[in-house]
């Protein structure tokens, strides 16, 4: 093998190299395993060849490392010439999410009441079964006792029994313990029921409640109320009604009722035919409430109600279905 022969051949190709393909290609060609360079290193038997090929391998890989350099640095140039950023036109848009319809009309409510004068109460999910039931008068054989409508966390033989609330009217007994009257508040939150799901219901769903106590407090002060509250929220054509009904902390108790926004009173399975979709419940605190909360029914009146924020987003939306709202479905939500 001539040695400088190959090493000066070795050196035109790689100073030769057009791109780092064709440098690497000679770096094997020349320094490979396989060359013909280190096949001859592996062989040396004398001190003499040694001492020339080592040079030649060192002076090539000191070459190759130039050339390499001087190509990256060449590449770099080429790419800030060709491929510069014109910091003037407008930079990409980054998708922005939205505020979920829920907290839309969870807003609206603040709002609505904020304006009346009451307090925004966030209270807990995980109640006892005295504040879930006792203390709101629930008799002691009414099915909402049952596991069959409640999430129960603890066996009823463990006392305090707990559970996932099925209504924020636990936040009213706490808030009249904690405080004398007058009382304004409003408790928002979610809420826990084994409902079987519905075009209008779902197991876990918001919901916003109101309690005011006061002196000379009547039915109408409620319904003016709620009237205020259904046209900031749904606006001022959509008709409301009220009807006669049952709960065991009011007496007299009411129903509030909205027309139906998706068949105008023809019937769909959204206001199963009726026209009519309810929306919560009302009605007058009754006494008893307020004797297991130490106050005094013949000093003091109030009402209380309850509505459902998706039940309120359905009617405010058109939205057929409560289901979507728990899907996040983003081809849903997006559009809110």
């Amino acid at each position: 093998m001539d040695a400088r022969a190959l090493e000066s051949e070795a050196t035109s190709a790689i100073s030769g190299s057009s791109s780092l393909e064709e440098l690497e290609a000679a770096r094997i060609r020349f320094l490979g395993r396989k060359s013909e360079l280190s096949q001859a290193l592996r062989d040396v038997r004398d001190r003499e060849t040694g001492q020339l090929l080592n040079p030649i391998k060192a002076h090539l890989e000191q070459a190759v490392e130039e050339r390499k350099n001087a190509l990256e640095r060449a590449e770099l140039d080429r790419k800030l010439a060709e491929e510069a950023v014109d910091v003037t036109l407008p930079g990409e848009e980054h998708p922005v999410g939205s505020l979920h319809p829920t907290t839309h009309i969870r807003r609206l409510v603040e709002d609505a009441f904020l304006g009346l004068g009451y307090e925004i109460v966030d209270d807990r999910e995980v109640e006892t079964v005295h504040y879930n039931f006792d203390q709101l008068a629930f008799p002691p054989a009414h099915p909402t006792r049952s596991p069959r409508d409640t999430f129960f966390i603890d066996p009823f033989f463990i006392d305090p029994a707990r559970l996932l609330r099925t209504e924020t009217s636990p936040s009213q007994i706490h808030v009249m313990e904690a405080k004398k009257p007058p009382i304004y508040m409003v408790s928002i939150g979610r809420v826990y029921r084994r409902d079987e799901i519905t075009p209008t219901r779902f197991p876990i769903f918001h919901q916003f409640e109101g309690l005011a106590v006061d002196r000379g407090i009547t039915l109408a002060d409620l319904k003016g109320t709620l009237l205020h509250v259904m046209k900031v929220l749904f606006g001022e054509d959509r008709q409301v009604r009220f009807r006669t009904h049952y709960f065991p902390f009011t007496e007299p108790s009411i129903e509030p009722d909205v027309s139906c926004p998706n068949c105008d009173f023809k019937g769909c399975r959204m206001c199963k035919f009726t026209g009519w979709i309810e929306l919560g419940g009302a009605g007058m605190v009754d006494p008893a409430v307020f004797e297991n909360v130490g106050l005094d029914p013949e000093e003091w009146s109030g009402f209380a109600f309850g509505c459902g924020l998706e039940r309120a987003a359905q009617l405010r939306y058109d939205i057929t279905e409560i289901r979507p709202f728990w899907e996040n479905d983003l081809r849903v939500l997006r559009q809110f």
